[in-house]
Order: structure tokens, then C-alpha cells, then sequence
């Protein structure tokens, strides 16, 4: 039996990372740039625990998205309706969070010899951030989604 596909975590492999540090710090930023729309940093982060619990039991029922946005709405009602404020988060201020992170260069070239030896290159990472966070965190490792 040959290899056909070769997946790879993001954070912690091809990322390096703290992952303790970076949550801590993630939550941190989003719940600052949330707390003069309202959003109460304190009940923000138990909202987001929630939120993520939620999805690590999802049994399928649903899409994450839609299992996260069910809890967190217990503590937020208004949050579906100002989804424009996470936008802005991720497309203005995610970044920030980079220098919580390093690259290593040899990933590139890793990522590089598995697909020129024509196995598939999978990104099998914990789908817990929306979609523009885990492109941003591709980019900050020195690659690109389209390589998975």
C-alpha cells in the first residue's frame, strides 16, 4: 500500500506556536477590540469558551459555525446581528497576533517535495477559527491555502 496523501496539523507543525500563549492572547485581542461595541470582556471569554466547547462536541449535527453561534448567542443575543464587528477584527486586526507566532522556512520546502512527488498535501487542523483566520495563520507559516 503507498502513501497517496500526507496531512499536517497547522499550529504547533507547520506554525510554531505557543498554543497556550496564542489562545490567551488571541482571546485577549478579540475581547479589547470587542468591549466598547458592548461586549464585556469577562462574559466575552466565557461566551468564546462556550462557544468552542460547543463545537469540540458537536456530533455532527451541524456545521461548527452554526453550533458555535448557538451558544454564544445565549450570552450575546446581538452578535449575529454585528457580525460586520468579528469581520473587521479579522480583516484589520488579526494580524497583530503573528508575533505570537515564528515561521520555520523548511516547512516551504517540506510542503514543496510532497506534492512534486504527487501525493495530495491535506491541511488537517482543528476547525475551530473561521475560515480567514486559518488563511491568515497558512500566510504567517509561510505558505499559502491554495498548497492544501
Amino acid at each position: 500500500m503507498s502513501v497517496t496523501t500526507v496531512l499536517f496539523d497547522l499550529d504547533g507543525t507547520l506554525l510554531p506556536l505557543n498554543q497556550d500563549e496564542f489562545v490567551i492572547q488571541y482571546f485577549k485581542h478579540l475581547a479589547a477590540y470587542l468591549a466598547p461595541h458592548g461586549y464585556d470582556p469577562e462574559l466575552f471569554t466565557k461566551a468564546i469558551y462556550a462557544g468552542v466547547r460547543a463545537m469540540t462536541e458537536n456530533d455532527g449535527r451541524d456545521y461548527n459555525e452554526a453550533v458555535f453561534w448557538e451558544e454564544f448567542s445565549h450570552f450575546f443575543p446581538q452578535a449575529r446581528e454585528e457580525m460586520h464587528l468579528f469581520d473587521d477584527f479579522y480583516a484589520n486586526h488579526f494580524s497583530k497576533l503573528q508575533a505570537f507566532c515564528s515561521c520555520n522556512p523548511r516547512m516551504r520546502a517540506l510542503i514543496d517535495r510532497v506534492k512534486e512527488s504527487g501525493r495530495t498535501v491535506v491541511l488537517a487542523t482543528n476547525p475551530v477559527f473561521p475560515a480567514t483566520a486559518t488563511e491568515q495563520r497558512i500566510r504567517w507559516a509561510g505558505l499559502v491555502p491554495e498548497d492544501f
